[in-house]
């Protein structure tokens, strides 16, 4: 979560409600269920390790005032390298679907060449796996596991395609990604 919330910063300095905003309309339906004390934990922590840095903006007269959090240099940083990460799999996809939009929305990285590296690592393990499934002095019940990891790559190799397809046609109609 808080390299989601340190990418989501790097396109420009919010309070925790905008981040929310964000995180929500990047997740669709899957955002209404965001544990929105989450949020502010997490700016708290990180403000208090240092990625970023928060200061009190007056509100309006009809609200209160807020911390608008913006990224430290450490913290930009730790999303340059976040972005570059690439370790799958993952449990939750949902990490790398938001990795896509805040590259997309802050112009960070190419969401494609995010996709195409993650492909390349899946592809990796794929053949490691199916390589030691051919294994015949396997035990079948070991097998059975490895099994399961191929079936499971093979669906994240789908997926990553699905993603390619979707960022793909987003580079060529001129719509982006967050905005």
């Amino acid at each position: 979560m808080q390299d989601v919330v340190l990418a989501m910063l790097a396109k420009e300095p919010a309070h925790g409600y905008e981040l929310r905003g964000r995180m929500r309309d990047a997740l669709g339906p899957l955002g209404e269920t965001m544990n929105a004390g989450q949020i502010y934990v997490t700016l708290a922590r990180l403000t208090k390790a240092g990625p970023v840095t928060s200061e009190r903006a007056e509100g309006l007269p009809d609200r209160p005032d807020r911390r608008v959090h913006a990224l430290t240099p450490a913290g930009q940083q730790r999303v340059s390298t976040w972005l570059t990460e690439v370790s799958w799999p993952k449990p939750d996809l949902t990490e790398f679907h938001l990795k896509l939009v805040a590259a997309a929305a802050a112009r960070l990285a190419d969401p494609v060449a995010l996709v195409d590296a993650q492909r390349r690592e899946v592809l990796r393990r794929l053949r490691d796996a199916q390589r030691a499934a051919l294994d015949r002095s396997m035990d079948p019940v070991a097998g059975l596991l490895l099994e399961g990891v191929v079936l499971r790559l093979r669906a994240d190799l789908e997926w990553l395609e699905a993603c390619e397809r979707i960022w793909t046609a987003r580079d060529r109609t001129g719509r982006k990604a967050g905005a």
